[in-house]
């Protein structure tokens, strides 16, 4: 991984909201992988390998005229990435009991101190959707669980639900750099009851959870929630976000058919979390 080349794109949005948002969340439509969002708009990420000069055709808010999408690109090693990031990366606060810090951040008075080393991964808490997990993880009870994270980017789910007294927790992305990165945070938070895996949703097999977490984008959601479905333990609580409140009949459509029912979502902005009950 040493040797992995990362484009970067550093896009000025005008207006910055909704069209951060919606700019985010095309690109990772695109491939792009990883995310820091700035006071100008911004900086996205693409492994090299993956990229292709047409990688920004589907990308339909560039020619959206109620928005003002400029963009640079720059080749960026992959161990400078902790540099990029540092640069940018303040410690997030979830309601008054949870803070997701860097390892230079002072030590906070809290319940739940969570400190990353995100580098090339999704999930630091600074998008709505993962703050709104996160919420979601402080709501509900966690103790003695059996609980799944599922596109795990960073692993901070996984670790405030070990933090939480979950019994065992499997965390699971398909990314290499994330795989490689949750292991790296969930050591640094002394998780030892968190086991990562590389992959998707093929890889659970018969395994059956009382809590399912899935940050993800809708497409793969909407694939997805009938193995989730099938991997709930009974009474079992199904958290989703990575998509709109547009997109929630169609989410919960797909989630009825499987034998879910909605209970509760969160907003913010216009990104949604949702919660449904087994």
């Amino acid at each position: 991984m040493s040797n992995t080349i990362y484009i970067e794109y550093n896009f000025s949005v005008s207006p910055l909201q909704p069209g951060s948002d919606i700019l985010i969340a095309e690109l990772g439509e695109a491939g792009f992988e990883s995310f820091v969002e700035n006071e100008e708009g911004v900086l996205a990420y693409i492994q090299k390998e993956d990229w292709n000069e047409n990688i920004l055709e589907t990308v339909e808010i560039l020619d959206n005229s109620i928005f003002e999408v400029g963009f640079s690109i720059k080749e960026i090693e992959q161990e400078n990435w902790n540099a990029t990031w540092e640069k940018n990366f303040e410690a997030i606060q979830v309601a008054d009991q949870c803070v997701v810090r860097a390892p230079f951040h002072e030590k906070p008075d809290v319940a739940f101190d969570i400190v990353i080393e995100p580098k090339m991964s999704f999930g630091t808490g600074h998008h709505e959707t993962t703050y709104m997990m996160l919420q979601f993880v402080l709501e509900n009870d966690f103790e003695g669980k059996d609980v799944l994270d599922m596109g795990s980017g960073t692993g901070v789910l996984a670790i405030l639900a070990a933090l939480k007294k979950a019994a065992h927790i499997d965390a699971i992305d398909i990314d290499n750099w994330c795989y490689l990165n949750a292991k790296e945070n969930v050591e640094r938070n002394n998780c030892s009851h968190i086991s990562v895996f590389e992959g998707d949703s093929s890889l659970l097999g018969e395994r059956k959870y009382n809590v399912i977490l899935a940050n993800i984008n809708r497409n793969i959601l909407l694939a997805d929630i009938p193995v989730y479905a099938q991997n709930l333990r009974e009474n079992g609580a199904l958290f989703l976000s990575g998509f709109y409140e547009e997109d929630i009949p169609l989410i919960s459509e797909t989630c009825l058919k499987a034998g879910l029912k909605f209970e509760k979502n969160l907003q913010k902005n216009n990104w949604v979390a949702v919660k449904y009950v087994f």
